[in-house]
């Protein structure tokens, strides 16, 4: 399990961390609680059947490991005023993901969105309004930065494509040819290009994907748009040089991998931070 990202976000003045780990937010409910009236623990809000019935409910639709026999000793036990169970518990217990009791630097009790949401309410129907709020908008102003970002990169790869083109007109394509001609050329460099990076040709992508919408570079992730931008301006100084098809296949490829082995790994390295 990697290292998570850690934000925040204000709801009515208390400041809520989100963890993202593998992928998936999990919400602090120790920093939630401090909006509660009172002295009040997660294990009051734990040893209650209408909580435990709805967090084994979440579980049995997103859990495949989840333990519904030790759920149902838990569930027979709960609401009685000699109950009583924490967290980590729980999890041991049942294998549940939908709640998590971390220590070290940001410590606490963390759950999926879904549950906090309902832990939210438990605090005050109000609480739970302005969470729900908040959060979306803390991931709605994350998927505006990440689109910038990425038409960013798509802007440099149509700037680069021209450059590409420009050299393939001067260099590769021959006078008083047909336009036909001259696309059938663009078509194979840009294949060229489309195996050094993707390992198969715009061809042999569509018919693997036969109801994608637009081509493969529409779908490509960030890093490999950003190796794709590089890879059409080194190309256009390889055509300009007079190097064979094959041979800039190969330096590109190499190159592709190169890359992309960097920017996997610094990704990745960020991800930890």
């Amino acid at each position: 399990m990697s290292k998570a990202k850690r934000t925040s976000f204000d709801v009515k003045g208390t400041a809520i961390t989100v963890l993202a780990r593998d992928g998936v937010d999990y919400i602090s409910l120790t920093d939630m609680l401090r909006a509660k009236d009172g002295d009040f623990f997660i294990s009051d809000w734990l040893r209650n059947r209408n909580t435990i019935e709805f967090l084994g409910i979440w579980e049995s639709v997103f859990n495949p490991r989840f333990n519904y026999g030790e759920f149902a000793l838990i569930k027979s036990q709960a609401g009685l005023n000699s109950y009583k169970i924490s967290v980590k518990e729980w999890v041991e217990k049942t294998q549940a993901i939908g709640l998590q009791a971390s220590t070290g630097r940001y410590g606490g009790t963390y759950a999926h969105p879904d549950i906090a949401f309902e832990f939210g309410m438990w605090i005050s129907p109000e609480f739970k309004v302005y969470l729900v709020k908040e959060f979306r908008r803390l991931k709605a102003d994350e998927n505006d930065r990440l689109k910038l970002d990425w038409n960013l990169q798509r802007t440099l790869s149509k700037i680069n494509y021209r450059i590409h083109t420009d050299a393939i007109r001067d260099t590769l394509i021959p006078p008083a040819i047909t336009k036909a001609q001259a696309s059938f050329v663009y078509a194979e460099e840009a294949d060229l290009l489309n195996v050094a990076l993707f390992g198969q040709t715009a061809k042999q992508w569509r018919d693997a994907h036969p109801d994608a919408e637009g081509n493969m570079r529409d779908h490509a992730p960030l890093e490999q748009l950003v190796v794709l931008t590089n890879l059409e301006s080194l190309n256009s100084v390889l055509i300009r040089q007079g190097l064979s098809a094959p041979d800039r296949l190969r330096m590109l490829n190499e190159i592709a991998i190169t890359q992309m082995r960097t920017l996997l790994q610094s990704s990745i390295t960020q991800r930890l931070k």
